[in-house]
Parts: structure tokens; sequence; C-alpha cells
């Protein structure tokens, strides 16, 4: 089963650590091995997916008794899977078209995962990027049946028996048919989220489109306890996947319009460049700030976040200085800069907090956790009006 072929940022929010040398990469779908790229976007795979071809071959090798049994079920996975690669490839060359990036592709156990920055704002950029996944396994499945020589029809048409591009040709039309529900996560609910969105206004079409989906997950469920216990799965992903897509629109949208100066962090603690860890962990414990900005001559050079100190600290120790540990690559936020604007480039990167500047001068931070609380009190100050 493939996932949702498209992850906005904001859903996927982790961490990125490359490793220097090594293979092992932390980023936003943690415990991943870089095996490729493809048009410039890293392709990962998650080690879970390993579990899955040993359980593949393993059930291969029973029911065939052989080794070739085993190797075809595998490399049977294998090629779904290139399959998988190719559909979110879809997704991500019609989004470079429309200016996205795709950070990178992921390939799990259920299927396989494109990181956009972002969603296009045009609902119709967004179904054309919805739809190029499902159109690539579309032709896929056409150019096997051209090979094949079945162009009239699909005689016997089952993923578990015929040949092997037979069955290839049967699971890339499941893969059309499952994506295109209109449920989020699946690339269906985003193109019913488009065309909704091109008569009502966006945030509606987003609630909408998530209410479909969650009926969807409850029809899922309920023939799942008497038909296939897999619909209660199904039922289970694609529940979450509604409520968090409406979710983070809804944020998204109370954030507009509100400057990053209304919600930022006024009362914070520096680091310089010649300070030690032990420094830092004296601020911590005397404090609730987590991440410390690293200032020089007045300039923000670098940002000390609390999971490298940690690391640090377990490997060299207290006296390490500040510049060794810090990172660099540090993403100032303008204090005049819309919230939401503020929230998605926080999203994107590795660090959940960022220096707020004001005409070249540190003014502020702004975390992920002071957007949650703005967003608490906004919400209870707004509900106290209306019960007033």
């Amino acid at each position: 089963m493939e996932r949702s072929a498209l992850a906005s940022p904001e859903c996927t929010t982790g961490t990125r650590f490359d490793r220097g040398g090594g293979k092992v990469y932390i980023h936003g779908m943690k415990w991943s091995i870089r095996i490729g790229s493809l048009f410039g976007i890293p392709v990962y795979m998650h080690l879970t997916f390993l579990l899955l071809l040993v359980w593949i071959g393993v059930l291969s090798w029973r029911q065939g008794e052989s080794a070739s049994a085993a190797l075809e079920g595998v490399f049977f996975i294998l090629t779904i899977f290139g399959c998988v690669v190719l559909h979110e490839l879809g997704h991500a060359l019609t989004a470079r078209r429309y200016g996205i990036v795709t950070r990178d592709i992921t390939l799990l156990p259920i299927g396989g995962v494109a990181r956009l920055e972002r969603m296009p704002d045009d609902p119709r950029q967004e179904l054309w990027v919805a739809l190029a996944g499902p159109a690539v396994n579309v032709v896929i499945a056409g150019v096997l049946i051209a090979i094949t020589g079945l162009a009239a029809g699909i005689p016997d048409f089952s993923v578990d028996s015929g040949s092997f591009l037979n069955r290839l040709i049967a699971v890339n039309v499941f893969l059309v048919l499952f994506n295109l529900l209109p449920a989020f996560p699946m690339d269906g609910g985003r193109v019913l989220r488009a065309l909704l969105a091109t008569r009502m206004e966006y945030t509606r079409a987003t609630h909408l489109a998530a209410t479909v989906g969650q009926m969807m997950a409850l029809l899922f469920g309920f023939v799942g306890l008497f038909v296939n216990p897999m619909l209660i799965f199904i039922a289970f992903f694609v529940w979450i996947g509604a409520a968090a897509e409406a979710g983070m629109v809804s944020m998204k949208h109370s954030l507009e319009g509100i400057p990053v100066s209304r919600a930022m962090v006024t009362s914070f603690d520096t680091l310089s460049l010649r300070d030690s860890l032990e420094k830092a962990i004296t601020m911590t414990l005397a404090g609730t700030q987590k991440d410390f900005p690293v200032v020089e001559d007045g300039r923000v050079v670098g940002i000390l976040l609390q999971k490298d100190l940690l690391r640090a600290l377990a490997r060299d120790g207290a006296r390490v200085p500040v510049a060794d540990v810090m990172e660099t690559d540090v993403e100032v936020v303008e204090a005049s800069e819309m919230l939401d604007a503020a929230f998605r480039r926080l999203s994107q990167r590795r660090s959940s907090t960022a220096p707020v500047s004001n005409q070249g001068r540190l003014v502020g931070l702004v975390t992920m956790d002071n957007i949650g609380e703005f967003l608490a009190i906004a919400g209870a100050l707004e509900r106290t009006k209306r019960t007033a």
C-alpha cells in the first residue's frame, strides 16, 4: 500500500543530521539511508523497509520452498517500490514546474513520501501536483499492457497470481485507485480539496475534504470488522491524516496577517563564541530557554540547540567552546514578517527556534512552542468574546 505521495513540510517536521562520512541520516524521516538521487532530489530508504524485504523473502521461500522463490518475491517488492519512487517523482517534478522544491523522497514499508517545501497556493496547481503521481502509475500500467500484448483486456487480473508483468500491472492499477480515494492523506483528498477551493475559501475546502475523508475512514473501519482487518488499519491512517491536514491548515489560517513581533519571545539569553558549554548548562537550568543564539559584534553567527548541547556533553564534556557545537546555518526572521511565513520556514529546518531581528538588531526569538502558545491564547480570547 502506498502512503500519501505528498507530505507538506508542516506535517513532516523533524531534525536532519547528516553524520559526516556516514550513511545514516536523521532528517524529517528518522533513521533513513540515502540510496541515491533522481533529478537532484535525494532518495532515502527507511531502515524498517529492510524488515519488509526480509519478511517477503521468508514468506516467498515458505510458499515456494526455494531460494529462487524468495529472490523473486523480494525482486517483485523492489519493482513495486520502483514504481512508487516514480510516482513520487511525478509529484516532485510537477511541483518543480511551479517553483516548489522537493527536499527528499523516502521509502517506507507502507509506501513513499515526497516532502515538498510547501503546497502550491493556487488550487489548480495543487490539482496538477496531486494528479501527477497517479498519472505516472497509469503510464506504467499502459506501457506494461502494451509490452504484454494485453491491450484488449487483462485476463486473470490479480496481484497474487499470474505472470510477473501481469501482477505489476495490477499493482499499478491498485495504486491509482487507492491514491485517488477522496480522503487525506491520499492524493485524492488533495484533488478534492483543490476542486473545492476553486469555488470556496481554502480553509473551508480543507475542512470539507477532511470530513469526507473521515466519513470514508468510518466506512472502512466498519467494513473491516467483517471483511478484512487491514481496512481497520487504513481507516485509522485516513482518519489521522484528515484530522492532521485540517488542523494544519486551520493553524496556518490563524497565523495569517499576524507579525512575528506579536508572538516572539522578548526575554532571552545569548551566548558568545568564546563561551563554553558550561555556561549554556547554567543558563538552561536557570530558566526555560532551550536554544541560545550565539552573538558576535552584535550579529547572530549561530545558534546552540539543546539537542546538540546534550550530544556534545555526552561526547566531549562541558568545557567545549560553544563555537565548536553551534549550528551555523541560522534562519533569522524579521520582526515584521508574518507568522504563517515564519512558521513555514521553521518547519523546514532542523532548528525549531529562530532569532528575530529588527533592522539588523536582535530583538527576540520565535519558536514552535511559543507560536503554539500564542494560538492557544488567541483561541481562548476569541471564545471569551463569543460568550460575552
